[in-house]
């Protein structure tokens, strides 16, 4: 009998997985044998969260383009497809969507609503892969974390616009003491949407369905250079040009509009939470889109007690 000479080879980065494998050498013939399955790296963290401003291409995989983060679980794929509830929601890991198998440098995922899909799966770096999809040439990029060490605020500020848009409306709970009388003072609701605002001055508990939205208008987020945990948000009110806030995140219900002309505290408390599910329109409407805040370079003003 020959003797084997077994070969073992490495993981290259930025190679399929299914060139992961170490070569047996027996009579003079190569067998490959997987080192690493493809299941076993879908697997090696909790969450993959999907830096959408990294896709390349011009198709899309819907229920990738949805979700914020994605787990796969002994045969069973979960998605985190809203900010609110993120970190909580399936211990964190979000709801079920579907089923997936590992096979050979791809995974063949059946979504419970965009059906069946074969998308191959490469490494980038040791916490980065590309899920590809070759029908549409697209590529997304998903970053690798624990659920005990995943920064789930960066989340909320890293995606604060879809945030917004969470809730049907935005109801005034709380106006500070203190404070210079100035015309934001009247509105009590805001609604946000993809590509502009509306504000209502109707009278606190007035349900969503009977607001009269009394002005529409523009609004713009902005980054702020070197302070990730803040951002500052414009509204474009005709009568008293752009009004300026600093926006902060209180919980998953409610944000924090401190006015730096007049020095007022307003609280907005989130109504009609729209939740993404596996089903129904809204899980369907709501897609995530390449963004970039514009960066503001001011200093923060409010002073946190």
């Amino acid at each position: 009998m020959k003797a084997v000479k077994l070969l073992m080879g490495f993981i290259l980065v930025g190679t399929l997985l299914s060139s992961c494998y170490a070569e047996v050498l027996i009579e003079d013939e190569f067998i490959d044998e997987p080192i690493y399955t493809t299941n076993q790296v879908l697997q090696s963290y909790d969450l993959w969260y999907i830096d959408i401003n990294a896709t390349k291409g011009n198709g899309e995989v819907p229920f990738l383009q949805r979700a914020f983060t994605v787990s796969f679980k002994n045969g069973k794929m979960y998605a985190n497809n809203n900010i609110v509830g993120i970190g909580n929601t399936g211990n964190g890991f979000g709801i079920p969507v579907g089923y997936y198998d590992g096979y050979s440098g791809a995974v063949d995922i059946d979504h419970v609503v965009d059906g069946s899909w074969i998308l191959e799966v490469l490494t980038v770096n040791n916490n980065t892969i590309e899920l590809y999809d070759a029908g549409s040439r697209t590529s997304y990029f998903l970053k690798g974390y624990y659920t005990d060490t995943f920064d789930y605020d960066y989340v909320f500020y890293d995606n604060i616009n879809y945030f917004l848009q969470e809730y049907d409306a935005w109801e005034k709970s709380y106006t500070s003491e203190e404070g210079a009388i100035n015309d934001f003072d009247e509105e009590n609701f805001l609604q946000f949407l993809p590509d502009f605002f509306r504000s209502s001055i109707d009278k606190n508990g007035t349900s969503i369905s009977r607001l009269q939205w009394d002005f529409e208008g523009d609004y713009q987020v902005y980054n702020i250079e070197n302070d990730e945990t803040l951002k500052t948000l414009t509204l474009a009110y005709d009568f008293m040009g752009n009004d300026y806030f600093e926006l902060y995140v209180i919980n998953d219900s409610t944000i924090e509009l401190y006015h730096p002309d007049s020095k007022t505290v307003y609280e907005f408390t989130g109504k009609g939470y729209q939740q993404y599910l596996k089903s129904g329109k809204n899980s369907v409407s709501k897609k995530r889109e390449k963004t970039s805040n514009p960066t503001m370079h001011v200093k923060r003003s409010r002073k946190i007690k």
